[in-house]
Formats: C-alpha cells, structure tokens, sequence
C-alpha cells in the first residue's frame, strides 16, 4: 500500500494552534484540553502529519468542550511526515503504528493516575490502527475510526469494545467495499456495539485537512466530529 492519499493536502502545523496547552504526558509532548476534574478522557492520534495540526487541536478543544479531557499525543517524537523529504514508506520503517501502540500506553497509565476512569481513542488514518489495536484489549472503553489507514478485517475481527467508524466514500486507504465488510464483521459481533457511516462525496483526510473556505467541506468535517463525540457521550459518560 503506497499511502499516496496519506500524503495529499498537508495542513499548515502550529505548535502554537489550539486552546488548550502542550505539556509532558505520559513520556510524550501532548496537547490537553478539556476539564482537569474530568473523571473521561479521550486520546486523539494524528494523521502522519501529527499532533501540531490545528484541524486536529480543534477538535480536541471540541473533545474538551464536551465535558472530556481531551489529549494528543506526539506519537512521532517532534519527527512528523513532510512530503518531499522522503517516501511515506520510508517514514513508516521508523514511525510504525506497532510503536504508536506502545507508546500509547504509558499515556493510558498517566491518565488513570490522573483519577481518569474510562478511556476513548479516536485515531485518524495513520491512527486509526493505533486505536484499532488498542480496542482490542481493555486500553479503552470505546474507540472511533476516522478515515482509516492499514486496518485490516483481522483488526475489526478482533474488536472488543464499541467502535465507531466513520469512512469516505473516495478513499483509496479504506474504499467502502472494505468498509462493507469491516459492517459486516461488526455486525455478526453482537457482543461489540458499532456504528459505521459513509461519507458521499468526502475523501480521505477529510476530517482534518479541509480548507475553511469549503463551506460544503467544513459542513460534512463538523458532522463526522459530532458523530465521534455522539459515541465518545454514549459510553464514556
């Protein structure tokens, strides 16, 4: 898989993006938001272009606003994708979503030392199978899939908490026949709640790197975060 899509319409990073502040957790520079008091949380992983990406603030600061403690960590260790420096899948030998999920838990550690008591994941493309691995333990307590990357059917197979799947419908990393079957190994779980919803018209990334002038593109971005968060109120609350 070339992940050529993973790669399309970089957004302008800015350490300075975000209301909330970048501080040291669980071993990684992350950006929090929310509630301190918070007894939810909710891990927010990046898209190959990482957690300094203001799309992706907003919608921690979104995350916070709704009662959760929002946090995004830096799983690339100030080492995010730059297209032109090199191939994505030369990136990908040293920024492999199998070390994002270990990283991930010392984040979880801190967290529950912070008096936080359920846990969400919402991974975005590179994320998303971060998050996927995670849900297949007891990491977390519900996850949402934006956009997916490198998620497999074995994956969603082994899902064991409720899972939320929001896909594109022009999307060369996670087409909807691939989303179909993901439905229809969810649904024959019925221990594992689910939700799965296509985007028409959106394609990959479009979530997080949408221009602000796309009214359209804007719109269809601020429904798939309100359905993320509709999940995160379902089961974290």
């Amino acid at each position: 898989m070339s992940g050529a899509q993973c790669c399309e319409n970089p957004p302008a990073l800015n350490s300075a993006s975000g209301n909330g502040k970048v501080e040291e957790f669980g071993g990684l520079s992350s950006y929090i938001s929310g509630p301190a008091n918070s007894k939810a949380a909710v891990i927010l992983i990046s898209d190959v272009f990482g957690y300094e990406a203001p799309h992706l603030r907003k919608i921690a600061d979104k995350v916070g606003a709704a009662g959760f403690r929002g946090v995004v960590p830096d799983f690339f260790h100030g080492d995010p994708y730059v297209p032109d420096q090199k191939p994505i899948t030369e990136w990908l030998k040293d920024h492999g979503p199998d070390q994002g999920f270990e990283d991930a838990k010392p984040v979880i550690e801190a967290l529950k030392s912070k008096g936080i008591t359920k846990i969400g994941g919402v991974g975005f493309c590179w994320g998303a199978k971060v998050v996927v691995e995670l849900s297949k333990h007891p990491y977390i307590q519900a996850a949402v899939l934006i956009h997916p990357s490198f998620v497999s059917l074995e994956d969603i197979q082994g899902v064991k908490v409720p899972l939320s799947l929001l896909a594109a419908e022009l999307d060369d990393m996670c087409p909807p026949e691939l989303v179909k079957q993901f439905e229809a190994a969810l649904n024959a779980n019925p221990e594992v709640d689910s939700f799965v919803k296509i985007f028409s018209g959106c394609s990959h990334g479009w979530t997080v790197r949408y221009n602000d002038e796309d009214e359209e593109g804007v719109k269809k971005a601020e429904e798939a975060q309100k359905d993320m968060l509709d999940w995160f109120v379902k089961y974290l609350n």
